[in-house]
């Protein structure tokens, strides 16, 4: 689909929500169609089905933990990350990104989030997109440690269960646990991080759901 434009400053990080559009496997489908028309009504409607973690969208604590926050726990300000990217992008299919990659503690010090730059968005609506690259338990714990929110351009920072798992690939949102159990928020199915610097400010305001989670509009400010 033709997106709007974006000022020079500003990178829309969010992938459309369309017509059948891939989601994590399991999660409702997505459709969208014609509810009214100017043909037959006057007017047009879309109506739009879909589950709350839908296309680029971030996890509330509830999410993955019975007692976590809500989405509506946060305030607003919350939705803004001052972000650390971290090039991810010679990682394989189904590799976990481990705590070697990550720079230096003072690098993250000032920092609201790491945000994983695997390129896998070029995948989007494949089979291929399923075979990620994740971040291993021992990165989520440090990520957690300092407090850090966590973007990647991914389905999940965990694995994503695939025909090609490995035997050796953690099975129990490790990640997920780690990050949202300590109230670290989680974006989800980023796009076009080369149009960001690898410091730079998301703006990732959700949908009023109030739950365990929301679609976002995800956009890259260059600070």
């Amino acid at each position: 689909p033709t997106l709007l434009p974006t000022m020079p400053d500003h990178a829309d990080l969010t992938q459309p929500i369309e017509d059948g559009m891939q989601t994590y496997p399991g999660d409702p489908p997505v459709s969208l169609s014609d509810h009214t028309t100017h043909a037959a009504d006057g007017y047009h409607v879309e109506s739009l089905s879909c589950g709350s973690h839908t296309g680029t969208h971030i996890d509330a604590p509830r999410h993955t933990e019975p007692d976590g926050n809500p989405l509506s726990a946060f305030s607003i300000d919350r939705f803004v990350f001052d972000a650390v990217r971290v090039d991810c992008q010679d990682c394989a299919a189904r590799e976990a990104i481990t705590p070697d990659r990550l720079p230096a503690d003072d690098a993250l010090a000032d920092a609201d989030m790491v945000v994983c730059w695997t390129g896998w968005d070029d995948h989007w609506n494949t089979d291929r997109y399923l075979d990620h690259p994740y971040v291993a338990p021992e990165t989520a714990a440090r990520f957690a440690d300092h407090g850090l929110a966590v973007g990647v351009d991914t389905l999940s920072p965990d694995p994503t269960p695939s025909e090609r798992a490995g035997d050796d690939e953690p099975t129990d949102f490790a990640a997920h646990h780690a990050l949202l159990g300590d109230d670290c928020l989680i974006v989800e199915n980023l796009r076009n991080l080369g149009g960001v610097d690898d410091r730079f400010e998301l703006r990732a305001y959700p949908l009023a759901l109030g739950g365990d989670g929301a679609p976002v509009r995800a956009v890259g400010v260059q600070q």
